[in-house]
């Protein structure tokens, strides 16, 4: 059994990689910042042996010397999931926390000489459509769709460089539980989604054989822990942590329409979509949330992930019509997509 330093301890994909390392036996400390609770995607409490508050953007994570110190002495492997996943934010910003922060971490892990998972996203592949391998390199800068994708690559190439035993694990847009399509909060993608779906947004700009790689929470926190079980021969690899087929556009907007009450948002093509034609309200929320994820309406990836499977053994489920409707189904239930009862506002 390891001694595992988890930083974004409180984030979804934090607090269920927290959950699945403390029920194989590790021993976790957990590393958070604003938030205090480290929960499960079922809600439940961690019992972590330690919980600090700290920040990642800040020399020695804004711990003073003596707790640095005895965290990169007591911990065999740090695991690397802090970051912003925002995308409306300065290139400053997205620096400062998910590249400098980065750095910040590494300098943990190497003062004890500990190994580093840290956990990426499969679109640091840039706007390249196609087979992307796993071990293919990453693409130049300014090959990439936003700030995001450019701070989280810039993370990966100080981890490749950090002397450490090191891996990567590269999740795709994670997403709810793939059985029951549960989530412990909607944030990120679930805002545009919910806009679209009750009809708020009504013409989304998509490319005609774009997908989407929704992967499920459950498969991201078991293939990190499942890492961790194989950490000597995954070292040195980066991992898709992805389904086995992606979901194309045209489905996603076709499967809201499959819930009554709900509204199928119109795809247009991008070259014939001008956001001033829409709306004045329509056009105020595309400027401020489905114009930040229209590059991945826009793009086919076909993310490959046979080094994980083979590391692993573990089997992704598609990202297909059925598992949508499982995540419509668990927003209805859980009142955050009004079913039913929507009233489109058309100002």
């Amino acid at each position: 059994m390891k001694r595992i330093l988890v930083t974004g301890a409180a984030g979804l994909i934090g607090g269920e990689v927290c959950a699945r390392l403390v029920a194989a036996g590790h021993t976790v400390t957990a590393l958070i910042h604003r938030n205090p609770e480290v929960r499960g995607n079922d809600g439940a409490p961690v019992a972590t042996a330690e919980t600090l508050a700290c920040d990642i953007a800040q020399d020695r994570l804004g711990l003073d010397a003596a707790t640095f110190d005895r965290l990169a002495r007591d911990h065999d492997l740090v695991i690397h999931c802090a970051a912003t996943i925002r995308f409306d934010l300065t290139d400053e910003e997205y620096a400062r926390t998910n590249t400098q922060g980065t750095a910040n971490v590494i300098a943990l892990a190497q003062a004890g000489g500990a190994g580093l998972l840290h956990v990426s996203t499969a679109y640091v592949c840039g706007r390249r459509d196609g087979v992307i391998l796993e071990d293919d390199p990453l693409p130049a800068s300014g090959s990439f769709a936003n700030g995001y994708e450019a701070s989280k690559a810039a993370g990966e190439r100080l981890v490749r460089d950090c002397g450490l035993q090191w891996a990567i694990a590269r999740p795709g847009i994670v997403l709810g539980e793939y059985d029951s399509g549960r989530i412990r909060h909607f944030d990120a993608l679930y805002l545009a989604f919910k806009l679209m779906a009750e009809g708020r947004i009504r013409k989304v700009p998509a490319g005609a054989d774009a997908t989407l790689a929704f992967v499920p929470i459950d498969h991201v926190a078991a293939g990190i822990a499942a890492i961790v079980a194989q950490w000597e021969r995954a070292a040195g690899g980066a991992y898709h942590l992805v389904p086995s087929r992606p979901l194309p556009m045209r489905d996603f907007a076709a499967g809201i329409g499959g819930v009554e009450g709900l509204h199928v948002p119109a795809l247009v093509d991008p070259s014939a979509f001008d956001a001033h034609d829409l709306p004045p309200l329509e056009r105020r929320l595309h400027s401020r949330v489905s114009a930040l994820y229209a590059s991945y309406f826009q793009r086919d990836p076909r993310f490959d992930d046979r080094r994980f499977r083979a590391l692993t053994g573990i089997e992704p489920g598609p990202a297909d019509k059925a598992y949508l409707s499982r995540l419509i189904g668990f927003c209805v239930d859980q009142g955050f997509l009004l079913a039913g009862d929507n009233r489109a506002v058309d100002a």
